[in-house]
This record gives structure tokens, C-alpha cells and sequence, in this order.
């Protein structure tokens, strides 16, 4: 009898042991993937007539100093350029006021030597993204024709039908190298795992965007395209003249904060000074 009991105890012991909980697949707790991020000067905007950043004469009379920022986020199933600055033909000794007086632009240096100095070249990219397509975040573009463009279908179609290939040439040609095109319809996780993704903010064009990156900072930053300009701006939802759509940008704008909000998110204003130097002293902590 004692040997019996025993037994049973022994196979009651065996059996505790190995029903004991193991944690499912969805309960195991996968570490997120390094990701680094960059962030390079791709030129000097001096807007001379600042009004033109409001719908009414509120700046009139006013200038401000923009920087002219585009990223570099790699990740282990890639890298992505984000906006790619003023064009390559900017690079001047002396900056240059176009013919409407507004802006007065200039480029510090080429593509090749500035992503040369983090250690990458050209052919590095899996993947390229513009927040938009005005001419300061599409300058050095066309040289990521090996790279998948991901950009808003609707975005896509506004500067790519056969119209604007004529009526806005200057930005048709700006991307018309960016053959393999990867068209998006709203947000997009780029490489699937959260850590990269595309934030849909149409208004200030038809298909612009923001990008919300985690890498391994204090927090994720998001980095606001031209939903803003600069700190103003996001202050008093100031939307510039020349915006697609002021009711959309509007949209965009609850919106944004709504996720800067729920992911407690550095948001980052593309064309801020300001920003750009603030963005540096967190890459380098």
C-alpha cells in the first residue's frame, strides 16, 4: 500500500510539473529591433515673406529662418530615406533668391559626401519616402531609383498624370526617376514590426505624410512632414496659403496630436532650427 501511494504521488508531482503554464507564442515578449536614426541638413530656406505661411496678412512684413532637414532610418530589413531636401544644383557659394523673392535657398553639401559621413552610400536604400512632393523634400530623389518609393496612391496620381506631367513638369521631374513605386492608401507599418511607421496627414497636399519612428530613445519621435513649419504654427494651427486643403490639414492636425499623445512621442517640426539642433543632442546621448 505504501508503495502504491508512492506512485501516485510521484505521478502527481510529474503531472504539476509539466502542466505548470509556459507562455503561448502570442505571450512571449519579442524585443523590438535596433533601429537607428539620422538626421542630415538638406539646406537653408530664408523665407523673406513669411505671410505666405498664413491663410490672412498675419506674418506680413515678417521673415523666418527654416532648416531643411531629410533622415536616414535603418533598420535590420532595411534602410528608408525620408525627404530628400533642396535640389543638388543649390549646393552655391552664395545663397540664391528665386525670381518671386520669397525664399532665399542654399544647400550646404551633395547627397554622396553628407550620407559618406554616416557611413553610407546611395545604393544602401531598400527604401525611399517623401513626406510630400514640394521641391524641398524632393531634391535628391531621382538618385534612389533602385530603392521602392512608398508614397500615397492619391499623392502618386496628382503628379504623375499626364496633366501635371506638363503643367508642373518641374515636379513630375523631380521623382521621375522612382520607378518601383509601392502605393500606399493611408498608414504604413514600413517594416512590419511597429518600430517605422508612415502616418497618413493629407492637407497641406493631397497625399502628405508624417513618420513615427522608434529608436531606442527616451521616446519615439514623430516627425511632422509639413503638417507644421515651425512652432507657432502647431501653436495656433496656422496653415499656410498654399495648402491643398484647410479643412483636411485641420483634420490631420487633431489627428496628429491624438498619436504624439497616445505614443508620448518627441515630435519633431521638420523646419524648425530649433528642432533640428534638439533632434541632434538626442542622437548623440
Amino acid at each position: 500500500m505504501k508503495k502504491l501511494v508512492f506512485i501516485l504521488l510521484a505521478v502527481i508531482s510529474f503531472s504539476c510539473k509539466n502542466t505548470e503554464k509556459k507562455p503561448s507564442s502570442e505571450e512571449k515578449v519579442t524585443e523590438k529591433p535596433q533601429v537607428k536614426l539620422h538626421v542630415l541638413n538638406g539646406g537653408s530656406i530664408l523665407v523673406n515673406k513669411l505671410e505666405v505661411f498664413s491663410q490672412d496678412t498675419t506674418y506680413t512684413g515678417q521673415s523666418k529662418q527654416f532648416t531643411d532637414a531629410y533622415y536616414v532610418i535603418s533598420h535590420p530589413k532595411g534602410n528608408l530615406m525620408w525627404d530628400a531636401g533642396l535640389p543638388e544644383g543649390l549646393v552655391l557659394d552664395e545663397p540664391y533668391t528665386e525670381p518671386s523673392g520669397t525664399f532665399t535657398i542654399q544647400r550646404p553639401d551633395s547627397l554622396q559626401n553628407q550620407l559618406k559621413s554616416i557611413g553610407f552610400t546611395i545604393d544602401d536604400f531598400k527604401y525611399i519616402a517623401l513626406s510630400h512632393s514640394h521641391f524641398d523634400h524632393t531634391g535628391h530623389a531621382n538618385y534612389f531609383k533602385n530603392a521602392t518609393w512608398l508614397v500615397q496612391e492619391n499623392e502618386y496620381d496628382f503628379i504623375t498624370n499626364d496633366s501635371a506631367k506638363v503643367k508642373n513638369a518641374d515636379v513630375y521631374n523631380s521623382v521621375r526617376e522612382l520607378t518601383n513605386v509601392k502605393k500606399l492608401n493611408g498608414d504604413y507599418d514600413v517594416f512590419g514590426d511597429g518600430t517605422v511607421v508612415i502616418k497618413y496627414m493629407p492637407g497641406h497636399t493631397i497625399g502628405h505624410q508624417a513618420l513615427y519612428i522608434e529608436a531606442g530613445l527616451e521616446k519615439p519621435i514623430l516627425l511632422t512632414g509639413d503638417l507644421y513649419h515651425f512652432e507657432e504654427n502647431r501653436e495656433t494651427k496656422g496653415i499656410p496659403s498654399f495648402n491643398y486643403n484647410v479643412e483636411q490639414t485641420l483634420e490631420s492636425m487633431d489627428k496628429f496630436e491624438a498619436f504624439a499623445k497616445e505614443k508620448n512621442a518627441e515630435v519633431i517640426i521638420q523646419h524648425s532650427p530649433k528642432d533640428f539642433k534638439k533632434l541632434e543632442n538626442l542622437l548623440k546621448k
